[in-house]
């Protein structure tokens, strides 16, 4: 299995897609404060969370590096509520994303919790 088969990373992947999109229409001087820390911390949830599926024959460094994905995903979160904020998108876009980054959120738990279903040796 390919870490771009697992349901965490694709859903991650399509949502920061759809970030990068939205974050299109945001100011232009926003560009180098809230949108791009939107791009990068959506998209650190797919690199890490693809880093951590290459190094599962490490559990520590599975782990550490699912964790790493989950801060991502909830600094994420935080950016969406300033776009929110800030008036850049609606009560409902703001509402269908943090929707979907919670659910990236329960997946990357799981994957810690059950490390043994993605390939981890466990003891």
């Amino acid at each position: 299995m390919d870490f771009r088969d697992l349901l965490a990373y694709r859903k991650a992947y399509e949502l920061s897609m759809e970030l990068f999109e939205i974050s299109k229409s945001f100011p232009k001087d926003e560009r180098y404060a809230l949108t791009d820390q939107l791009r990068r911390s959506s998209r650190s949830v797919c690199s890490n969370l693809a880093e951590a599926y290459r190094k599962r024959a490490y559990p520590n460094y599975f782990f550490s590096k699912l964790t790493d994905s989950d801060g991502e995903n909830s600094e994420t979160a935080v950016w969406i509520d300033f776009a929110l904020s800030c008036n850049y998108i609606t009560n409902d876009v703001h509402s269908s994303l943090i929707s979907r980054s919670e659910e990236i959120g329960k997946l990357l738990s799981f994957m810690m919790q059950n490390p043994g279903r993605f390939g981890v040796k466990t003891n």
